[in-house]
């Protein structure tokens, strides 16, 4: 029953947060509660002949009832809440004043009116009239220190069954409401649960789908150093394959020149052999760090910062992402210029994961220039450039190109995970998403950009040493 009276009152509220609405209900509960209370106090009151009760509180209904409609047309809440405790107050005052003043059984009645507003409009509120009620209590007790008599306007056969309905009426307002209080409040605190089982699932499927994406990243990046190791490494091998073509000639001349006796011509020859083994060798060892250096790249960080060469390391990327990209797009050129301080050395870093990063700063470099590139055709040269400097106590890392650069309505949001600018199929997102984390998270650097739109991107590594 009292679920349909309130739900007549309650006002369409699609706009409110969930708390407010909360809180609307739970004020509605609380002044049809009392509203029928109120019923209750003028028919005790018409038994036990106190009219004057009878006609305050059948005022202090009809107020509520027009308060309801208030909250109906979207009066704001708490303005509500602290109407409905003025009505309470000024009713009760006008009962205990004239059934008996400190003698009246209405008195215990002014200690709902801040316990309801506590509950239903929060602290202050209580606060607020907790401290009116303790003002009304010293008013009639001065009013009875200056020998005030206050009337009894009940009849006095009535005067225990009056204290007693009373008393019965204030503990079971409060008691009612306390229930809707916590029946709302246990309500809200389910809907929150289901809300944060809910979200606790949407995270953890989203964290299982981020990982396979980056994973995804790191498998496309080994994609693009494919073509370029595969470039890469033919270089060594051709060299060891001529020169062991060239040694086996030279050993046939030599077993012929043994035939004739000839030392001198031997003694050449087994040199021009040793000299083309320690070629075979070199390239050989070339040949191994590439493999080594792709095995290294694909393999999953082990989080352990090494000694590294970072110029080695950036000319490596460097080169291997250009002839990655040449090996699928034949048309793509750009000018490479590389400007290494030669005075870092080695430093501790996770040498994977900051060739990834150096990596994808190039290959977005390449993307940059090739579509200027298709922009502009004649007069334009893409240029992709990297250089090092040691700065204090940090190394600089910078990827330099002359391409389309970066919007500055996009630019906060460029380190975003899945925010990409290539064309849907091109791009995950993820690549410096993924560039930021290792350089602020793992190594304690900065990752910042210097850009205008149509003029190029910067991008500059930050590593401390």
């Amino acid at each position: 029953m009292f679920k349909i009276i309130v739900d007549f009152f309650i006002p369409v509220l699609s706009d409110k947060s969930a708390e407010y609405q909360r809180r609307v209900r739970l004020v509605a509960y609380a002044i049809v509660v009392t509203m029928v209370f109120a019923l209750f106090y003028v028919a005790v009151s018409w038994v036990a002949g106190y009219f004057t009760g009878l006609y305050i509180m059948l005022g202090s209904w009809i107020g509520y009832l027009i308060l309801l409609f208030l909250l109906k047309l979207g009066l704001d809440v708490f303005k509500v809440a602290n109407i409905f405790g003025l009505i309470g107050i000024i009713s009760i005052y006008g009962s205990i004043f004239f059934s008996g003043g400190f003698e009246s059984p209405v008195l215990p009645w002014l200690a709902s009116t801040p316990i309801v507003l506590l509950l239903i409009a929060g602290k202050k509120s209580g606060y607020f009239w907790a401290i009116v009620a303790v003002l009304i209590v010293l008013n009639f007790g001065l009013m009875d220190f200056g020998g005030f008599q206050f009337p009894k306007a009940y009849y006095a056969s009535k005067e225990d069954y009056f204290m007693l309905s009373c008393q019965t009426g204030l503990v079971l307002i409060i008691f009612f409401i306390s229930i809707v209080f916590e029946n709302m409040r246990v309500k809200a605190f389910n809907q929150i649960t289901q809300q944060k089982n809910a979200l606790e699932t949407a995270l953890t499927e989203l964290k299982a789908t981020q990982s396979q994406l980056i994973q995804s990243e790191k498998m496309a990046s080994l994609g693009e150093l494919t073509a370029g190791i595969a470039h890469e490494i033919q270089n060594p091998l051709n060299f060891v394959n001529n020169f062991s073509e060239v040694n086996l000639e030279l050993i046939q001349e030599i077993k012929d020149e043994m035939e004739k006796g000839n030392l001198e011509e031997i003694k050449i020859l087994a040199n021009d052999i040793a000299d083309n083994e320690q070629k075979i060798n070199h390239h050989g060892k070339r040949a191994d760090a590439i493999v080594k250096g792709m095995l290294q790249h694909s393999r999953t960080s082990s989080g352990t910062k090494e000694p590294t060469d970072i110029n080695k390391l950036a000319e490596e990327y460097l080169r291997l992402a250009y002839h990655g990209l040449r090996a699928k797009d034949k048309s793509f050129n750009a000018i490479l210029k590389t400007d290494f301080d030669e005075s870092i050395g080695d430093i501790k870093i996770i040498p994977q994961d900051i060739g990834r990063v150096i990596l994808n700063l190039i290959t977005n470099a390449f993307y940059a220039v090739t579509e200027k590139k298709k922009q502009l055709q004649a007069g334009y040269e893409p240029t992709v450039s990297i250089s090092t400097k040691r700065n204090g106590g940090q190394v600089l890392i910078s990827v330099k190109d002359n391409g389309v650069g970066i919007p500055q309505k996009i630019l906060d949001k460029v380190f975003q995970p899945f925010f990409t600018t290539k064309p849907s199929g091109q791009g995950t997102g993820l690549g410096l998403s993924m560039s930021y984390e290792i350089i602020t998270k793992a190594h304690g650097g900065e990752l910042k950009i210097n850009t205008k739109e149509g003029d190029g991107a910067e991008f500059t590594i930050v590593l401390p040493v």
